[in-house]
């Protein structure tokens, strides 16, 4: 069975962090599903910065799925969505407590995952303007940060969304799809550019 992963989309959400992810881990041949998180349930969301997405299914219809990894995008509006949504707080909770992968960039970790106590431990990192609302003993100023004990991802930002989604990659199906996809992208050396041995 492939890999599979089911990332989040809310109203406000950082569309250059749900596209990059969403369009790498395909490539990567891990299969996505999109959630809508929206309030009213619709599928067509407007994201941060007026680019329409249309999710796969609402939230509620695929939370049980058996996905190896769930993925939060950034987007300040978005993430205050996904805090606001007792559903998507509980799917973090059935994700970290089965021991499958949570990732998330940007906002996402400040505004989700701190203020529900979702990692109380756990090294993590965020958008950097928002370093403030994370605890300085896990807080950690990196562009990607995972932590294996917890199986928690985390990145900065529409910038570091690249290595974000090849580190998925790299955890679900392995650090040779990932030298494989990045060798497709034409990116600049970066922390998970898997150009190396």
């Amino acid at each position: 069975m492939s890999a599979s992963a089911l990332v989040c989309l809310a109203p406000g959400s950082e569309e250059t962090e749900a596209v990059t992810t969403i369009d790498l881990l395909v490539r990567g041949g891990i299969s996505v599903t999109t959630a809508s998180v929206a309030s009213d349930g619709n599928l067509a969301i407007t994201c941060s910065r007026g680019v329409k997405l249309l999710a796969d299914a609402p939230l509620v219809s695929v939370a049980d799925g058996d996905f190896d990894v769930l993925v939060l995008p950034g987007g300040i509006k978005g993430a205050e969505c996904f805090r606001d949504s007792p559903l998507l707080v509980e799917t973090v909770r059935q994700f970290h407590a089965s021991g499958r992968i949570v990732a998330t960039i940007c906002a996402a970790a400040a505004t989700v995952l701190v203020p529900h106590n979702l990692f109380p431990i756990g090294n993590m990192t965020g958008f950097p303007a928002l370093k403030e609302k994370i605890p300085p003993e896990q807080w950690q100023d990196k562009r990607v940060v995972w932590d294996p004990r917890v199986k928690l991802l985390t990145s900065q930002g529409p910038g570091t969304a690249i290595d974000f989604a090849l580190k998925i990659i790299d955890l679900l199906v392995g650090g040779e799809k990932a030298h494989e996809v990045a060798s497709q992208l034409v990116i600049p050396a970066g922390i998970y550019n898997y150009y190396g041995a």
